[in-house]
């Protein structure tokens, strides 16, 4: 019943928004599943050639790498990197192989975005470190339209909250954003949540523990905290990457049809039976056939809006 629910959900939005499916074989299922369990990705690392000098002197105070995996340089433009970890973790060492594989793909400098982390700095500090990252880019001199913003998990989240607040405040905003996994309602009432508990490696119940601790007393149904209850017009070219056993499909879903139905260019890219934070498998040092299309329709993607 959750299925067929799930399968007429995916079938009324894709009316407003575009909906890529990505197949996988039960063997790439079991594969990506087993690689995001054993704990063995948590040893990637960018190769000793990969540029990691500072190609700036400012990131607005906030504490960044930077990863040029070809060594491409600013006129390529920059990927703004958003981390994922439940507003409260991070692990740098593991994030800036990631920025080295999304900067690969992106064929310019990623900057990963060290920011402030619950409990300590809930809601708002999080999403200002991300847009102040982003204006110190544009006050160097970078131009709006060479920057692409990428967020993984809570790093998804992150990157729409701080477009919704960079687009409030009139600042030019960025080529497109690729917000992977993203939890968009903080209400946590997607219906996903509940149908595919069991079937996401992430459990509902950490939802008890993760919302509460980064909203700190601020409203759950209020933007820009909770992307989805935001005004999504004027948002630049977005593709929202989501996994089809995902506690967050809904999130994006709905995300994806309300950007559309108010006039912005978003796409989703469904990855079939794929759990929570499925893009991950990209950093393996032999991506499966999942890692490797996320980061080629990353490549294709961003050749168009950036």
């Amino acid at each position: 019943m959750h299925r067929i629910r799930s399968e007429e959900r995916i079938s009324a939005i894709s009316v407003f928004s575009p909906i890529t499916r990505i197949p996988a074989s039960a063997q790439e299922r079991a594969g990506v599943r087993e690689l995001l369990t054993s704990g063995a990705l948590f040893s990637a690392a960018p190769p000793d050639d990969a540029g990691t000098e500072p190609l700036l002197p400012d990131t607005g105070g906030v504490p960044c790498d930077w990863v040029d995996a070809d060594r491409a340089g600013l006129g390529a433009g920059v990927l703004l990197y958003v981390h994922g970890g439940g507003f409260e973790h991070e692990n740098p060492a593991v994030e800036r192989a990631m920025a080295h594989r999304l900067s690969r793909a992106a064929g310019r400098p990623a900057l990963r975005v060290g920011y402030r982390l619950a409990p300590d700095h809930p809601f708002p500090a999080p999403v200002e470190d991300v847009a102040a990252v982003y204006r110190a880019l544009l006050a160097q001199g970078v131009p709006a339209p060479r920057i692409v913003l990428v967020g993984e998990s809570a790093g998804a989240t992150l990157v729409l909250s701080a477009l919704l607040v960079l687009k409030e405040e009139g600042a030019p905003l960025p080529a497109g954003a690729v917000p992977v996994s993203g939890l968009n309602d903080l209400t946590a009432s997607g219906p996903s949540i509940a149908a595919n508990e069991g079937r996401d490696l992430l459990p509902a119940s950490a939802l008890g523990h993760i919302v509460p601790q980064y909203l700190a007393g601020a409203a759950p149904d209020r933007a820009p905290q909770s992307p989805l209850h935001g005004d999504p017009r004027g948002l630049p070219p977005l593709l929202l990457p989501v996994g089809g056993d995902e506690l967050f499909l809904d999130d994006t879903l709905r995300f994806a049809a309300a950007a559309a139905e108010a006039g912005a260019d978003a796409s989703v890219d469904l990855y079939e039976g794929m759990p929570h934070a499925f893009h991950a498998a990209a950093l393996s040092e032999n991506p499966p056939l999942t890692g490797r299309t996320f980061l080629a329709r990353l490549r294709a993607w961003i050749s168009g809006p950036g």
